[in-house]
């Protein structure tokens, strides 16, 4: 039986076979939740990509904010002092869960979800953070994600997502092509998510709801355009 196997418990299928070793092993887990680490995986630009998701979070009072997916790091601790809303985080792996739950004390409402077919209602937040998710789904499951954003988002909400930018064809880590291809090893997905027009997909997700974009999104590049903080807004009813 292959490894990953032992892993799916629930969680989507891609997930344990690709991810496995880096979200569900326990090991894993205690490895990859340090900051050390973390910050050399995004070359160190953990701390600017932080801050500059903090810079756009929701802070109106009585907000609801819905962080999809934990993510390894201070983001989540970070999302509760920075604002007063009212903190909601799903995931679908329960060791992930455990450890948000060891770092926020309470202080934020955690469910076991699929993002890709959440339990909660229609139009209910205000705000959803996204923090390096989509490029490890493979096209169909960030497509369900993307609607399921869509139906969840109350028209005058927004949308942040902090994300590798589209394909970086003149990044120095780009063009050395032993790199690119030892990422696309380890990140089976992102080559396609560097090929997707991420504006257009949520664009016409909110459309099946019935929604639209307030405008085009603002968009801050970081690492020289390797990676992107963007914020959709969507327009009011």
């Amino acid at each position: 039986m292959p490894l990953y196997r032992k892993f799916l418990d629930g969680v989507p299928e891609y997930l344990a076979r690709y991810y496995w070793w880096a979200y569900l092993w326990r090991w894993g887990i205690w490895f990859f939740d340090h900051q050390p680490v973390i910050n050399a995986i995004l070359f160190g630009q953990y701390t600017r990509l932080l801050n500059r998701t903090l810079a756009l979070v929701e802070t109106s009072p009585g907000a609801r904010i819905l962080q999809l997916t934990c993510v390894y790091g201070k983001l989540t601790p970070a999302l509760l002092s920075s604002t007063g809303c009212e903190m909601h985080l799903c995931d679908i792996a329960n060791g992930q869960l455990e450890l948000a739950r060891r770092k926020t004390a309470g202080r934020c409402r955690l469910a076991r979800m699929n993002a890709e077919c959440l339990g909660y209602r229609d139009d209910v937040f205000d705000q959803v953070v996204v923090f390096f998710l989509f490029h490890e789904m493979p096209a169909e499951a960030r497509h369900r994600a993307y609607a399921e954003i869509a139906r969840v988002l109350r028209p005058g909400g927004s949308l942040l997502v902090t994300e590798y930018a589209a394909t970086p064809r003149h990044h120095f880590l780009y063009r050395f092509a032993p790199f690119r291809w030892l990422l696309g090893h380890l990140e089976p997905f992102l080559p396609g998510f560097w090929q997707e027009d991420l504006v257009a997909k949520m664009s016409a997700a909110l459309r099946q709801r019935g929604k639209t974009l307030a405008g085009e999104p603002g968009i801050e590049f970081c690492f020289a355009g390797f990676y992107r903080v963007m914020r959709f807004d969507v327009a009011a009813r």
